[in-house]
């Protein structure tokens, strides 16, 4: 049978099979992501279940580790024997949710006595004080407490209760649903564990009809719930027509198919038709798919859209990014995208101008792609050159810098000379910092201090204007004088933040010059996020601006941010919100 004659006997058996459940004429379901700690229940009014006393899941998770091995095995005994002599669940219902429900143990075993005969006192707790066997049977199938906890009724306590569920979890056990992934299933598409006896299994029997194995299409059912709600899914269908019709075989797509990730197969037929798009054959098509087939399944094709959402930002077109697929280097198509925007950021730091990034990002995204840049910082100091410069070796020849990525040792750039005026400006700057002519200390600070000795004097100038004393300005530069190779426009943009942001005084950088050597956006999250700890009482408002900002930020998440539950949190939402904004 043919794939296209297939799709009419697999809509027509989905519609047969929808007009048996309940609740399917209200329309189809709206389905979505999975949020963590979200159902999707869209099909009929859920029936609840509640117990009567929620422990904290995540006190009891960390309790966790202090039963015994010993102890937990003959716990997990007692509930099996409780579950299946006394309960009459399956046995292998039983032995599963006895193995696999710890937080449910850690909680029962609070409530006995654990000291003598483990196993008699928990089973004497379960004959006099019945359980609510949804909490285990939740757990058991891969949910988490703050999951199920909103399930739970008073009302309901014993899972014989609920023979509908039972047939639709036992059916998929019997399929080859691996028990502890069906809590996959029931947060993506919870309705399904309301059908009347057969539906489920008529519609799994009818993505096997489209060519699928028994084992392929637990993968796809678990990944993609959705699937088994309402008609056939008319995207899915179409993925699968446009593979085999490039010539992918379901067992290879069997190989590569990603174990426990939600799949969006909209989203993979909508990449399907960029690739068209571009020009791509089916033999290209092919052979990309089965060397990167990261390239439709991360993130349901996501990562490969936001590449090529990436480059038509700066000029690309569609036909043009072809070659970038077609000839796609052999590297994770999630470290290719994080090069080329740590490039992007690179070239950002460096002071490039817009155009002549969008230029380097069309004409060699390959190469930067490939390219893991050390730092700007680094990369200035060990070639010994400005950012001017830096910007005109990019500009002539973009290949420099696969030369300049983590792990290379980079040559230091021999010096394009001076004319003999600027080179007396800056020894005669130097000269009035202290130091003599023609001696070896002056030798070494005409290679430290880059620019011209009129920029030099001119930023030395920016900082005794901005308030600070001639004398200290010139203690400071001999203390740290990178801070006199930046622009004039930078050193201003440092110290307004610092006083006007900040609210320190200037006098700060006669202590502290080497905040001048920081960049803004480190700075402000290393601040707000001390300002916050403060204001928690977990950190110390005395604690110097110099300890907040040049200690490394393993050290600081360590010693500051740690100290409070939320601390970790508060300060990636701090980085990722301050590190795009903030220029």
């Amino acid at each position: 049978m043919s794939l296209g004659l297939l799709r009419l006997r697999v809509a027509s058996v989905f519609r047969w099979v929808s007009s048996a459940c309940p609740g399917n004429h209200l329309g189809p379901a709206k389905i979505g992501t999975w949020p963590p700690g979200s159902f999707h229940i869209a099909m009929m009014k859920p029936r609840l279940y509640r117990t009567k006393r929620v422990s904290s899941e995540n006190s009891a998770a960390k309790d966790v580790v202090r039963i015994s091995r010993a102890t937990r095995k003959l716990a997990q005994v007692a509930l099996l024997d409780y579950l299946h002599c006394t309960r009459s669940l399956q046995f292998m219902l039983a032995e599963h949710i006895s193995k696999n429900s710890p937080v449910f143990l850690e909680t029962l075993l609070k409530k006995v006595n654990c000291e003598g005969d483990v196993q008699r006192s928990v089973t004497r707790f379960l004959r006099y004080h019945p359980i609510n066997e949804f909490e285990p049977f939740f757990e058991s199938i891969g949910l988490e407490p703050c999951e199920y906890n909103p399930l739970l009724s008073q009302n309901l306590m014993f899972l014989s209760d609920d023979d509908t569920l039972l047939e639709n979890y036992h059916e998929l056990c019997h399929y080859g649903v691996e028990r502890n992934k069906i809590g996959r299933i029931f947060k993506g598409a919870s309705e399904v564990f309301r059908y009347d006896s057969g539906i489920l299994m008529s519609k799994i029997r009818v993505y096997e009809e489209l060519g699928l194995s028994k084992s392929l299409v637990i993968k796809i059912i678990v990944s993609s719930p959705y699937l088994l709600i309402g008609d056939v899914n008319q995207d899915f269908v179409e993925v699968l027509e446009r593979l085999k019709g490039i010539g992918v075989e379901f067992s290879w797509l069997e190989e590569v198919f990603p174990d426990g990730v939600y799949i969006r197969w909209s989203q993979i037929h909508g990449l399907l038709d960029l690739f068209s798009q571009m020009g791509c054959n089916e033999e290209q098509l092919n052979q990309l798919i089965h060397q990167h087939p990261e390239i439709l399944f991360d993130g349901s094709g996501g990562r490969t859209l936001s590449l090529i959402g990436f480059l038509l930002k700066f000029g690309s077109t569609l036909h043009g990014l072809s070659p970038i697929f077609l000839q796609f280097p052999g590297i994770q198509l999630g470290k290719f995208v994080s090069n080329l925007r740590q490039c992007f950021l690179f070239l950002s730091e460096i002071d490039m101008e817009s155009c002549d990034i969008g230029r380097i990002l069309r004409s060699h995204p390959s190469l930067l792609g490939q390219c893991t840049l050390k730092k700007p910082n680094s990369i200035l100091a060990q070639l010994n050159v400005g950012k001017r410069r830096l910007r005109k070796i990019i500009l002539e020849d973009p290949n420099q810098m696969k030369n300049w990525v983590m792990g290379s040792k980079i040559e230091r750039l021999p010096s394009l000379g001076e004319d003999h005026g600027s080179l007396m400006e800056r020894i005669k700057f130097l000269s009035g910092l202290g130091y003599v002519d023609e001696s070896s200390a002056m030798k070494k600070a005409l290679e430290r201090f880059r620019g011209r000795g009129g920029e030099l004097q001119e930023r030395f100038n920016c900082l005794v204007e901005a308030g600070l004393d001639p004398k200290d300005v010139l203690e400071m530069v001999r203390v740290a004088p990178q801070i006199l190779n930046q622009s004039k426009d930078l050193i201003n943009r440092k110290i307004d933040f610092l006083v006007n942001s900040l609210g320190y005084p200037v006098s700060t950088l006669v202590k502290f010059p080497a905040y001048l050597n920081y960049h803004i956006k480190r700075v402000k999250l290393r601040y707000s996020m001390h300002k916050w700890l403060v204001d928690e009482g977990t950190s110390d408002p005395k604690l110097s601006l110099c300890t907040i900002i040049t200690t490394t930020e393993r050290a600081f998440i360590k010693h500051q941010v740690n100290h409070h539950p939320n601390g970790l949190q508060v300060f990636q939402d701090l980085k990722r919100e301050i590190y795009a904004s903030v220029s």
